[in-house]
């Protein structure tokens, strides 16, 4: 069938489509392009979430910090290996670490739950009212911070709102914990407040595990309430001061 276009008419349309972005000429027979394999290039996709995912299941946070933690051979490169330790979510939300307050080597060792806000500011444990209280009850049996008391806490960073601290988040940095207290040295642990109790112990229950001498980490271990607990429930403070007045005997070698 002649289309009534002579060659310079034809060659000059050829070159409009051309122009246009044509690259194939329109066969007599119909294509079914659906049918044809795709040879387009694929692109990269990240990875699968069920391969990244058994990536993320291969990472044991509890071994990680257990290795950091026996790798620190002072209390400075204890302090360095915590900083680094990027498999706690509690970090990324928290201003700073907050290591230790008070004097190394000494023989009282308490241990606080986590930083809250005061704490989180200034990298300090027991600052604020209750740090402040607890500097009267040590005072209240001749003890100070800042010559013959240590301080550290469970978690060494804030948790959201101040909540309490998840199971998951104990276990992962206990390993800091343990060797945090081989490497201070004290002849005594006082903790102070359930999730303390929890952490060394492994037992709940503040009003019955109050003033009663437990063994942990190879140390006589007293549990006590917490400051803060205090300034809550003022009447509490009877109690306290019986539990002081224990860890007292006890550093004067009393039974």
């Amino acid at each position: 069938m002649e289309s009534g276009l002579d060659y310079y008419s034809a060659r000059a349309l050829l070159e409009w489509q051309i122009e246009l972005g044509a690259t194939e000429a329109i066969g007599d027979a119909p294509v079914d392009r659906y049918a044809l394999p795709d040879t387009s290039p694929k692109p990269k996709t990240a990875e699968a979430p069920s391969a990244a995912s058994a990536k993320l299941k291969d990472v044991d946070p509890v071994a990680i910090a257990g290795s950091a933690a026996q790798g620190a051979k002072s209390l400075d490169q204890l302090r360095a290996a915590m900083e680094v330790f990027d498999h706690c979510e509690l970090k990324r939300g928290a201003r700073q670490l907050v290591f230790a307050d008070g004097t190394p080597g000494s023989r009282v060792m308490i241990i606080g739950e986590a930083p809250g806000r005061d704490e989180d500011r200034e990298g300090k444990p027991f600052v604020g009212r209750a740090g402040q209280l607890l500097d009267r009850m040590l005072a209240a049996i001749d003890l100070d911070r800042r010559e013959n008391v240590y301080i550290t806490n469970v978690l060494p960073w804030r948790p959201p709102q101040n909540r309490d601290p998840k199971p998951e988040e104990i276990g992962m940095l206990k390993p800091f914990l343990e060797r945090h207290v081989a490497l201070a040295k004290p002849k005594v642990l006082v903790v102070m407040g359930n999730i303390s109790c929890q952490a060394v112990l492994g037992k709940r229950g503040i009003t019955r595990l109050r003033g009663n001498w437990d063994q942990a980490m190879d140390l006589p271990v007293i549990p006590m309430f917490h400051p803060a607990y205090l300034l809550r429930q003022p009447q509490m403070k009877r109690q306290a001061w019986a539990d002081l007045l224990e860890l007292k005997a006890r550093l004067r070698g009393a039974t």
